[in-house]
């Protein structure tokens, strides 16, 4: 049997989450990604957030929050809060419509994930989960 290497794994998971991000996003009624998924849901759950909280909460750079944020403003799923001492201290809050877009980005993303796992029996996918949550905990250390 010949060896997989490293670069044959990357691509085989990159296919799969591509496969998966253009499949999402087809179905998906907003023109977004992943990440502003990530930012509603971290602000639905924490509450109100600086975008540097929400920065490093999702882990993404700050530049690439200002995007994000800019676009849920625009598409009116976030709004901005002025802190009223300090103007500057602005804080990103989740809409109603941002909660509604959520719901349907959690409703896409489990439809995807039926599909994606019903090639796996209970067994194989329980296998499956502990072997990739086996090597994200090798990887911590070496990724922070």
């Amino acid at each position: 049997m010949e060896k997989t290497n490293i670069f044959q794994l990357i691509n085989a998971i990159e296919q799969l989450n591509n496969g998966n991000i253009v499949l999402f996003t087809r179905k998906f009624s907003y023109p977004l990604g992943i990440s502003p998924i990530l930012v509603l849901a971290e602000l639905k759950n924490k509450g109100p957030r600086k975008q540097i909280e929400l920065a490093e909460l999702v882990g993404l750079t700050k530049g690439a929050l200002t995007n994000i944020s800019t676009k849920l403003v625009d598409l009116s799923l976030v709004e901005r809060l002025y802190e009223e001492e300090d103007r500057r201290t602005i804080r990103l809050k989740v809409t109603e419509k941002g909660l509604a877009a959520l719901e349907e980005a959690q409703a896409i993303g489990n439809e995807i994930y039926t599909e994606l796992f019903e090639a796996f029996s209970e067994e194989e996918l329980n296998e499956y989960l502990r072997l990739q949550n086996k090597l994200i905990r090798s990887r911590l250390t070496n990724w922070a």
